[in-house]
């Protein structure tokens, strides 16, 4: 059973990310959810966000697993990163009229510091879009405490 993940900078002065903070104008405004090892991103696209004509833009879609992959680290780990490397393989075009996507994050390796995140973005009717390997290097505990980060938790 999915349950939404409480966005941990939501009142934070100056919080703007434009994958996930809710009151930015022209992000994408992405919400969470964790589903046992993995974390789901739910996203409505929009022609604000096109390529070509009525298809999502790849830079777009790497950034939907960007963002899921961050959040995976975020929920998991209950710390920040920043994001070291990230690999795309795309398969098939999403389009902008299309009423939802979802994007599956889980840990795939932890060494030391460094982690890789395996990412799947899927299309309304289920199918993969697109798969990408996002690796971190995440925060000391202390130096997320220091960017404002206190723990990220479940509604």
């Amino acid at each position: 059973m999915m349950k939404k993940i409480k966005n941990p900078w939501a009142d934070k002065e100056g919080y703007n990310c434009f994958g996930c903070a809710p009151d930015n104008p022209i992000g994408l405004h992405m919400q969470f959810y964790e589903d046992g090892d993995d974390v789901v991103g739910v996203w409505q696209p929009s022609t604000h966000y096109q390529g070509w004509i009525d298809t999502l833009h790849g830079g777009i879609i790497a950034t939907l697993v960007d963002e899921t992959g961050a959040w995976v680290i975020t929920r998991k780990l209950q710390t920040t990163a920043m994001t070291v490397r990230l690999n795309m393989q795309y398969r098939r075009p999403i389009m902008t009229t299309d009423k939802e996507v979802m994007v599956r994050a889980r840990i795939a390796q932890q060494m030391r510091n460094f982690v890789t995140v395996n990412v799947e973005v899927l299309d309304s009717d289920g199918k993969t879009c697109a798969h990408g390997d996002a690796t971190y290097c995440t925060f000391d505990h202390n130096h997320a405490r220091q960017m404002g980060f206190t723990g990220c938790d479940l509604e």
